[in-house]
Parts: C-alpha cells; structure tokens; sequence
C-alpha cells in the first residue's frame, strides 16, 4: 500500500552483482551473501526482510550462482508473489519463478497429470462453498449461512491438516479446536463433500496439494524431473506454512538443503487455516548447520510505534513468545500513539473519520491510511462514517487491480491510442506522455475532480486515477517515454500483479492487513470480546490474539491511533472494557496481571528514565474527571478545562522549538510535540525534576533540552545552538 515514488517504482537495474548488495545494512547483506546450504532469516516487522531475499535471489543470480530457472521462491498471497517478482524484475533477475504454493503446485500437476494418471486433470472448483451447501442437504442437515461458511473453512483446515472426514471429530478434539457444529455431523458433510467432487470430476484448491504431494510420492520419475528443474528454494513468510505445505516442500527438496526460509513466529496468525510456527521454530533442529540471521532494524515505524509493539509482545508468553523479537527502530521520533475511549461506537466511527479527515487536510493521503478492526462486520458503522465525512475509501478484499472491468478497459483505449498515434484526435492538444493518458482515460470516466460520495462510480474513478498518477511517475523516471512504453510497462506490471496505489483510505481486518503498511493506523473496537475475541478461549489462542493486534500496531510507519468504545449504540450500558493487551502499556492502565508492566509505557513518553509507576486512573487537575485521551493526559486536564497557560512562555517556547527543529533538520513534532510545549507553559517547571514529570519529556529530550527549556521558563536566553544526538 505504499505510494511510492517514481523511483522506487521505477529504479534502473544495478549494473553488478556488487551493485546488487549496495544499501543493505549489516544483517541484509549476511542474508544476500549466505547462498549454500540452509538459511533460516528471523525478520520481524518492517525489517526489510522482502528486501534481503529478493536481493538474495539477485545477488545469486546475477553472480553466476543461481541459474534463474533453478530458482522457486513461494509465498502465500498473489500480491506477496507478486510484488517479489516486480523486485526482482529490477534486479535484473526477471527470470526467477516466485509463486505461491498453490499456484507452483498446480503449475506441476498440470504438466505432468497426463503422464501420472492420463486424461485431463479434473475440473477446479473456483468455490466450494455451494458444494459444501450440496453435500449437508444430502446429509439432511441444514446450515445457515454463517455455519455454511464455517463448516466451508472447517473443511479447508481438515485438508491441510491431511485429516480425513472419519478422523475429523478425534482431530477437533485433540485440537482443542471449537467446531461449527458438532463434529460428527461436520465429518459427515465433509465425507459427502469429497464424494460429490469425485462424482463430478472435481477438485478444490486443497487437492491441488494433495494431489501433488501423492504424485511426487508415488512417482519417484517425476520427483528427480522437478529437483533438476528447482535446485534452490526460498519461502516467505514460513511462519504460516502448514503441515501439508511443509510436506510438499520436503518432496520438492529431496535430500538437498539449498532452502533459504523468511519468518517471524510473532507474526503466526493464521492457525485456523492449519498454519503453525513450529517448522520455523524447529527449523535449526531439523537443519543443524543452518545459517541463523536475525533482522531487527525496523525501517517502517517510528520509536513511538516499535516501542509500543516491543511492549505488546514483552506481555505474550508460549513457545512463540520466548523466540520473539526486539526491534529497533531506524527513523526518528514521531507523534506518540493516541489511545482514546469513546462512550458507543457510532461515536467511535465519527471520532475516527474526524480525524482522518483531518489527517488528509494535514497533508497524509488518503491511501496512506488504513482503518483495521477484528471482525468485517464491524466495517459498516467505518464505512458510513467516512462516506459521512466525505472520506474516500476502499475495502480490502476487492477483486486484483488489473481485473478491474474500468483498468481492463483502459488498457484497451491505451492500446489503441498507442497504436493510433498522431492519427488518434484525442492526443492532438496532448504535448506530453501523463497528458496523453488523461485524454485517453477522459473517455472511460476520468475526471481532474472526483466524483461526490462514494460506491461503484467513486471506485471506478479512484481506479482510473491510479493509471493517471502511474504514468506521471513513469513519465518523470524515463523522460521521452511513449504511450507505448507506457502500455508495455502496464502489461508487464499485470503480469505480475504489481498495481498502483488507489488513493482512498483503506478499510480491512488485522488479518487481511497482513504484510501492508501505511503511514496512519487506526486500530478500533479494541474491547474485550473483540481484541481478544470472545470465542479465544484457551492460552494459546487468546496469544495468538495478541499476536494479531501486534501485526495492527507494525502496519503503522508514523501515527497510530487506538480507540474503543464502552458500549455498543448511544444510550447503551457501558459495560466493556478495553482489550486486556493494552494493560501497563496505555497511560492510566493497570499492569497485567502477573507480569508487571513489561513493556513500558508502549511509545508514550512519561518522564525520566523508569520512574513512571502510576496504577491508578488519571484525573483532571481542574475538575476531576477521568482522563483517557492521551493528549489530555499530558496537560493533566480536560481539553475544555480552563487552562492557567503563560501564554507569552508558549510562544517562546514554540520559537525556540522552531529554531531547534531547524538546525537539526527534523519537524517541529520532534523535539516537542503542542500538547507538551503546553503542559510546560502551564506548569512553568523550574527544576530538572519538575520538567520530568511532564508527559512527552523523557530522559533523552531531558539530557538534550532540559536546560534550554529551563532557561526559557526562568525568563532567561537559552544557550546558542542544538546540541549533536
């Protein structure tokens, strides 16, 4: 989801394989240059860890190591695919297979179906729900449409799981697993489910697999045929792989160990589809010569942010949590996260939208924004909210950028204007390349301003206004480009599912945010019930709960914000609570419960070094109230409370900010942010101690500005220049 640049979307190939390695930091290039045997690379969020592996892949091939055709990298979604083989596209090594397991695995049992079993390989069911729907009918047992859905995804994790329809109840209750409905009768549907497919020819998404693994089992020819074509492998996100994943990926290795795997245990969220960290947390025992490298420099968020994450994960425990991460953060300060608590949640959608609107007019574009909750049905009271506000937006989860009917058909009116060109009247007043795709992209709905509101027609624009930002970009990295450089570059880009960004702020759940990131995160309904869900009964699934809501915190590069609402609709009883995870890291929480408050104060500054031990609720010092905003907190008064502010030491103050913001190069928000520069004017601290018990000056802003702001307050010149960090 970033936006990137002309020339991050665009780069010129590195003209060496030396070239290849330049910009990695350290660990990166331990990564880029461990090209034999085993390599287990530990990445946690925002590490760069695509970086390394496609830089891998490249430095290899582009060295003379890596034959390009010997080479699969696999992942788990056609964007991840995707945006790897637009990576090594621009590493000049285009011509490295990256797919997901599905696609690879039916790629091959495509090819060689014919020669293992004869005939064509059986119809794929695009969706197996309605024969799922089939299947309990004949069993007599009626499904909503809820319990269709799940029974659906029941069957899905039986497959990948390899358990069989009369071994399912005994596997659910091992699993300690919470089926739909009662086992047996889900085994039941399952057994008439896989009897209807065999009676129609069929096979799902699963048997793709299956089918695979039993070929390349059985047929001992056809396995030696495929480890000569793939010497070397590379999986992404190796956390997530389940069992019969892993097994097909033994039968692609054969007894060779050239396999470089990428994950971050921390980051397992999918064990309901079978998923599990154990490969990868097992991974030196099954491979006691593996290369370990571990990434912790988070280049994506802020201290503020990393610091709140490592404070989430401080509070997790199991087998994950002992192999977690602890990040460092690369970028400078940024906003603290906002936590905010709202009496119902229309309240909370309006509060939401006000302040993504407000973001947008501060300058943040709307497709750098992202609101993420637990569950999609908690998307409509966002999605009104935001269309109230006049906020575009879209909603993950939609159908790929380049099957879009309006990109479709523009690639057909850029194609013709292309081939047409000075005969095409459409281009006659175009004098430049972006200027020749808004006339051409004019004819299918484009605007040079938006339409009103939002739905299909809204989408449609949003859409076509992508193309036209591409081809500005394109335009700007390769000056003298054709509309039929544009095109070829429009088709290679769909060939590997690289899209554009849509400029609208998106609405998703933390699972489907997975491996995105955006400038502005807000994280909402973080209630108990929700985060961790209601149905999160055992240990280990409440912390793979908090798992998920540390992924929502990572997908922010600059401003987070966290809410909740203390009851469903106005009126109602503010019964909730916020989520258990955010105890001992938001201001005014109690510790968790036996573990103190690992973590710290989660990215808000409280004051010099450990000293922060408040328990209890904060309180407005002028009348009382129970404090939860954080921008509040730090005044230690409501915002609508009369405020006793020097109002002529503020504007000293946020003068002498700018000068120092200046000198170092930074924005203003990172030397002190408004609302602190405020509590100082309010409070008028004249000591090292009393300015350290204001929010937002911790021990490093004390040691490198307390005395200037000291100074200041005393009526007094501050001393000359910033000092060095």
């Amino acid at each position: 989801m970033t936006a990137a640049t002309h020339s991050s979307l665009f780069p010129q190939a590195p003209e060496t394989a030396d070239a290849v390695l330049d910009g990695l930091d350290p660990e990166q290039r331990e990564v880029a240059t461990a090209l034999h045997g085993p390599v287990c690379v530990l990445a946690g969020a925002g590490t760069g860890k695509t970086r390394a592996i496609t830089h891998r892949i490249a430095y290899g091939v582009r060295a003379g190591i890596l034959p390009p055709a010997s080479v699969l990298a696999v992942t788990f979604t056609n964007r991840a695919a995707g945006e790897m083989r637009g990576r090594l596209r621009q590493l000049g090594a285009g011509g490295v297979q990256a797919r997901t397991f599905h696609s690879a695995a039916l790629r091959q049992l495509q090819y060689f179906w014919p020669k293992a079993v004869g005939g064509e390989l059986p119809r794929l069911l695009e969706r197996k729900i309605q024969l799922v729907a089939e299947a309990a009918a004949r069993c007599r047992i009626r499904l909503d449409r809820n319990e269709l859905r799940d029974v659906t995804s029941e069957i899905e994790w039986a497959k990948v799981t390899q358990t069989v329809p009369a071994d399912y109840p005994a596997a659910v209750a091992k699993s300690l697993r919470d089926a739909p409905r009662d086992p047996a009768e889900v085994g039941q549907i399952y057994g008439m489910y896989e009897q209807l497919k065999r009676d129609r020819s069929a096979i799902d998404f699963e048997d793709v697999l299956l089918l695979t693994v039993g070929i390349l089992q059985d047929r001992h020819d056809i396995a030696d045929h495929v480890r000569r074509q793939y010497q070397h492998f590379v999986v992404d996100e190796y956390q997530d792989v389940s069992p019969l994943q892993q097994r097909l990926l033994d039968l692609w290795l054969g007894d060779r160990e050239s396999l470089c795997v990428v994950g971050d245990a921390s980051q397992t969220i999918y064990s309901f589809t079978g998923a599990t960290p154990d490969h990868l947390l097992n991974f030196r025992t099954r491979h006691p010569g593996a290369t370990v490298v571990k990434l912790v420099r988070d280049y994506r968020s802020t201290p503020q942010v990393v610091h709140l994450a490592n404070g989430l994960l401080s509070q997790a425990r199991g087998r994950a949590a002992e192999h977690r991460l602890e990040l460092i953060s690369q970028r400078d300060a940024g906003p603290e996260p906002v936590y905010t608590e709202y009496g119902d949640e229309p309240a909370e959608a309006e509060g939401t939208a006000r302040r993504v609107r407000d973001l947008i007019a501060a300058g943040v574009p709307a497709g750098e924004i992202a609101v993420l909750y637990r569950v999609n049905a908690q998307s409509e009271v966002y999605e009104q909210a935001l269309a109230d506000a006049g906020v575009p937006y879209q909603l993950r989860g939609a159908e790929r950028f380049f099957e879009r009917q309006e990109v479709r058909e523009a690639g057909v009116a850029l194609r013709g204007a292309a081939r047409a060109g000075a005969n095409d009247a459409l281009l006659d007043d175009a004098e430049d390349l972006p200027a020749q795709v808004r006339a051409v992209l004019s004819t299918k709905g484009w605007t040079t301003e938006p339409p009103a509101g939002s739905g299909a027609v809204r989408d449609r624009w949003e859409s076509l206004a992508a193309l036209v930002r591409l081809a500005e970009d394109f335009a700007r990295a390769r000056p003298g480009a054709t509309l039929g450089d544009l095109v070829a570059e429009l088709d290679e880009r769909a060939a590997a599912q690289h899209a554009p960004t849509v400029q609208g702020v998106t609405l998703a759940s933390l699972h489907s945010a997975k491996g995105l990131e955006w400038d502005a995160v807000f994280l909402v309904g973080l209630t108990e019930g929700m985060m961790p869900i209601t149905y999160a009964k055992t240990d280990e699934q409440v912390e793979e709960e908090r798992r998920l809501l540390y992924v929502g915190v990572t997908r922010a590069r600059l401003h987070l914000s966290l809410s909740w609402a203390l009851s469903r609709s106005p009126g109602g009883r503010a019964s909730r609570r916020p989520s258990r995870f955010l105890n001992g890291l938001r201001p005014g929480s109690p510790a968790p419960g036996s573990r103190g408050g690992a973590g710290g104060a989660g990215g808000v500054e409280r004051g010099a070094g450990g000293r922060r031990k408040r328990r209890g609720p904060v309180l407005c010092r002028v009348c009382g109230k129970t404090l939860t905003d954080a921008g509040e907190m730090k005044l230690m008064r409501c915002e609508d409370c009369p405020s006793d502010m020097d109002e002529a030491l503020y504007e000293r103050l946020r003068e002498w900010r700018s000068e120092q913001a200046k000198e170092l190069g930074q924005p203003a928000y990172c030397v002190f942010t408004d609302k602190t520069l405020m509590a100082i004017a309010e409070a008028v601290p004249g000591s090292e101690g009393e300015l350290a018990g204001i929010s937002g000056v911790g021990s490093r802003k004390l040691d490198r500005f307390g005395a200037d702001v000291l100074a200041i307050c005393a009526g007094e010149e501050p001393a000359d220049g910033a000092e060095d960090d």
